[in-house]
């Protein structure tokens, strides 16, 4: 009898925590595991150091559980019992050991009393927590070692059905409800009822798929992201490099005008100048000929009122003949002196407002080539409008003919100049449009990009715009474009893209060397069950090539 109690008391010594929890170590003073335990007379348990500085806040002695009185200070005495447990409580909790009190948001031991254990395991059988001393039967015993453990879990009662108080085993797909035995045999048992696992198992897998479906809905939220981010990079590049060109057209322009302006004002000082001096000259001549005509007069009134006959004849033959003088009638001095001046300098404001036009845009009088088009496109008999066809045409393959994308090119190309045309682009969900490489791919899938010979830009979806660049750069319109400008500079090495009604810029692809001659291109795209069935209409321009927006 002695051997097996005290192999009863070692066992349970050995392990404090499963008949006792956290509580039991405790001091009420300090609510912290005990340190150094003492106890008092009464029977009652604390630190030495609590109690001590209890006591000495007052002037009785009592105890501060059951508040007992004592006459003077009682005599304390080492708890080595308490002290031993909370020194091994100390460390199995310290160790990691996973005997703890549960924190926010976790489960606690169902069976422990007092405070309770953080639970390790979660019975679906038994609908109960278990901390790791009372997991132990299922653990040994070999029918609750067929029950179903899992991590804790908190909400045990809704896994028991409210009607029958069994727990809920099946799966009615019908009702899409959880059911207990009972429930299956009343109410369900002709609907399709399957074990909770299994219906588990099954959600899981559409988890997992639903679960990566939205890990590539975000990736390619992220990736719109990036190239909205990144479209917006190279719109501002773009403004800021058309801002800056602007401003230096302008500038010039304003430049060559007071360049004028001051070649006109000097033009004006020397012509006044001159004019003075001929002036000046003229007024001494005739200065000059009024005196000496005065002299004459003098003596011819003279020599009529005289007597003296031989005096008379003497002088009358030199003078009777007429003076030396010149001929006033073909002179005249003008006071417009400026007028063909000022004509000159407008003239010469005119040439630089006309070489401004020219650089800003050279209307182009773009026709469709059919022998390029696809079989599938219906080019119009003027050359002027291209759409999808209703079926194939028999067409001979020549090698300029695209085959596979429903593509056409401009009869007339260019390779140097400036070159500006618009399209209609009314009532179209999809369309390609802009330049292409003479010697661009034609046959099999074609890729459009500058790489590949192609400076387009397209839409997509009734909605989506973007510029074929290296990498797709999608484009935010503010208005739905009805009819589109392409402006083609060779020289400048760029070609751009303007929304002709909104008069303004969309996209332009620069710092290009062409070295090969550009035509037009055109897809209207598949005719998709008549949403995207009207043409791609070249149009007539009818005012001055798009300069308006393109400055």
């Amino acid at each position: 009898m002695k051997n097996r109690y005290t192999r009863n008391v070692h066992h349970t010594m050995a392990s404090p925590s499963t008949l006792l929890s956290a509580e039991h170590f405790t001091c009420s003073l300090c609510l912290e595991v005990f340190n150094n335990p003492v106890s008092t007379p009464c029977g009652h348990s604390f630190c030495v150091a609590c109690i001590s500085s209890f006591w000495a806040q007052g002037d009785h002695c009592l105890c501060p559980k059951c508040e007992k009185s004592f006459l003077g200070r009682p005599e304390l005495c080492d708890n080595t019992f308490a002290r031993d447990m909370a020194e091994q409580f100390k460390r199995m909790t310290a160790s990691g050991s996973d005997v703890s009190i549960p924190g926010p948001g976790e489960v606690p031991c169902d069976i422990c009393p007092g405070r309770k254990l953080k639970a390790l395991k979660s019975c679906l059988v038994c609908l109960t927590s278990y901390c790791k001393t009372h997991i132990e039967p299922h653990q040994r015993v070999a029918t609750l070692k067929r029950h179903k453990l899992v991590d804790p879990i908190s909400d045990l009662e809704d896994r028991i059905c409210k009607k029958h108080e069994r727990s809920l085993e099946l799966f009615c797909r019908n009702d899409q409800v959880c059911v207990c035995v009972l429930c299956y045999e009343t109410d369900h048992k002709t609907h399709n009822t399957v074990p909770v696992e299994k219906e588990w198992t099954e959600r899981k897998t559409k988890l997992r798929k639903t679960e990566a479906e939205v890990q590539q809905m975000i990736q390619d939220r992220v990736k719109k992201l990036e190239e909205i981010k990144e479209s917006v990079k190279l719109s501002k590049v773009n403004t800021e490099k058309e801002i800056e060109d602007g401003i230096q057209v302008l500038t010039n322009l304003i430049q060559a005008i007071q360049q004028t302006q001051v070649e006109l004002i000097v033009k004006l000082e020397e012509k006044q100048r001159i004019a003075e001096r001929r002036a000046e000259g003229l007024i001494k001549e005739l200065e000059k000929e009024i005196i000496e005509l005065q002299r004459r007069n003098t003596e011819l009134d003279q020599l009529s009122n005289t007597e003296d006959y031989i005096h008379v004849l003497q002088r009358c033959s030199s003078l009777c003949t007429p003076p030396h003088t010149m001929d006033w009638s073909e002179i005249t001095v003008y006071a417009d002196l400026c007028i063909s001046t000022i004509r000159a300098a407008v003239t010469t404001i005119e040439n630089h407002l006309n070489t401004l036009e020219h650089k800003l845009s050279e209307r182009g009088d773009v026709t469709l080539d059919p022998w390029t088009a696809n079989p599938w496109l219906d080019v119009s008999a003027d050359g002027k409008q291209v759409k999808d066809g209703d079926k194939q045409q028999c067409f001979p393959d020549n090698p300029e003919r695209f085959d596979t994308a429903p593509c056409v090119l401009g009869k007339e190309g260019f390779s140097s100049g400036r070159h500006y045309w618009e399209v209609e682009v009314v009532g179209k969900t999809a369309w390609d449009l802009g330049v292409a490489r003479v010697s661009v791919k034609r046959k099999g899938v074609v890729r459009l990009s500058p790489e590949d010979g192609f400076w387009t830009v397209c839409l997509r979806r009734g909605n989506e715009y973007r510029a074929c660049d290296e990498q797709a750069v999608l484009l935010h319109l503010h208005e739905k474009p009805r009819k589109l400008g392409v402006y083609v500079d060779c020289e400048e090495g760029q070609v751009s893209f303007y929304n002709v009604d909104a008069r303004s810029h969309i996209y332009t692809f620069s710092g290009y060397n062409f070295t090969e001659k550009l035509l037009p291109l055109f897809n209207p795209d598949m005719n998709d069950d008549g949403n995207n069935r009207a043409p791609l209409v070249i149009s007539l321009i009818n005012h001055k090539g798009g300069d308006e927006f393109i400055l």
